[in-house]
């Protein structure tokens, strides 16, 4: 059985203020899947890759969000690009009873069990046309060179353990960075109904941050996922990362999509996130100060039938709550909007 799915989104996003930025770009995925079931169990093959690397490295404006570099600088206030390569890995599972299955997943580009799914496969985010500012702390690495994960599955419970490259990709994302196993997760989830799935995970990552050598980090996730199968996805998760050395700063995100109908989607999220990275200069009385910031967004979608695809055309306002001593650099009032066609095979 071969499987395809993907999108591509054309976006417009402005924000304010003194660190804000506008810019019209282009974000998207593809997937491609292979499949076979046999008598003791199933073969997958898995690849994604998105175009995203054509963009400039520095990505595009995302204000209060941190992580990977551009030029050598750390990116602030923007979202890197993805790689070409956002998955090449394979998975066998073998029957061990009925239900049940043992499996083994990796591959030189993959996803470590760490953490919930990664933002663009939430459909609790199906059409939110913004990463969230917390990614770094939920679902950075769910593009990791070098992953190898065994796991234990059944129909409400399955139990993951994961070898993985605890950086994060440099800014040659055309190419696929040498694989190597130096950090470690473990992920437990639940699925108490049809219509529930909650997971926990914790990671010990060796030196994520191109720009911190010799930083480790210990992260901690939990979250609640629930899809009534009628167009309403949610999910509230938590985050803890650890710094080794340095602090343990935390975040939190609710996120929800409702397709009201066949036509109208409305979406939102409400993320408040502890960042002691807003502030790059080093001679700045601020620089590695912990600030926790809030972000709220609302959007509207409206739906259209292509087969096989399917057109969205919608928006989004964000607006944000932040310490006053972040005024300086960001002014008094932040807040921004995106607007998109997004279209989805």
């Amino acid at each position: 059985m071969l499987m395809a799915h993907g999108f591509v989104s054309a976006q417009y996003t402005d924000h304010s203020g003194p660190r804000g930025d506008d810019k019209f770009y282009a974000t998207s995925m593809a997937m491609l899947m292979a499949q076979r079931q046999t008598g003791w169990g199933r073969i997958q093959l898995k690849s994604m890759f998105s175009a995203e690397p054509a963009m400039d490295a520095a990505g595009y404006p995302n204000l209060f969000a941190t992580g990977e570099t551009a030029d050598g600088e750390a990116l602030i206030d923007r979202q890197h690009p993805h790689d070409l390569f956002m998955e090449l890995a394979a998975r066998v599972d073998v029957n061990i009873a009925p239900q049940t299955r043992v499996f083994v997943y990796g591959g030189p580009v993959g996803e470590p069990a760490l953490g919930p799914s990664a933002f663009m496969h939430r459909g609790s985010a199906k059409l939110n046309p913004e990463p969230p500012i917390t990614h770094h702390w939920f679902d950075s690495t769910h593009i990791t060179y070098g992953v190898v994960t065994l796991g234990l599955s059944a129909p409400k419970w399955q139990l993951e353990a994961s070898a993985f490259r605890g950086a994060e990709p440099d800014e040659a994302r055309w190419g696929i960075e040498t694989p190597k196993l130096d950090s470690w997760a473990v992920r437990a989830t639940l699925n108490p109904s049809s219509q529930w799935a909650l997971q926990a995970s914790y990671g010990d990552i060796e030196e994520p941050e191109a720009l911190h050598p010799g930083e480790d980090e210990k992260r901690f996730t939990a979250s609640a996922h629930f899809a009534d199968r009628r167009g309403l996805s949610a999910m509230l998760a938590f985050s803890a990362k650890n710094r080794v050395p340095g602090p343990t700063l935390t975040a939190w995100l609710g996120e929800v999509n409702w397709d009201l109908d066949r036509r109208n989607t409305v979406f939102g999220r409400i993320e408040n996130v502890e960042n002691d990275e807003l502030v790059h200069d080093h001679h700045d009385p601020l620089h590695d100060r912990a600030f926790r910031v809030t972000k709220f967004q609302a959007g509207y979608a409206r739906r259209f039938r292509l087969d096989p695809f399917s057109l969205a055309l919608g928006g989004s306002l964000s607006a944000y709550a932040k310490p006053d001593a972040l005024d300086r650099l960001y002014g008094n009032n932040s807040w921004g909007y995106t607007v998109f066609a997004r279209l989805t095979l």
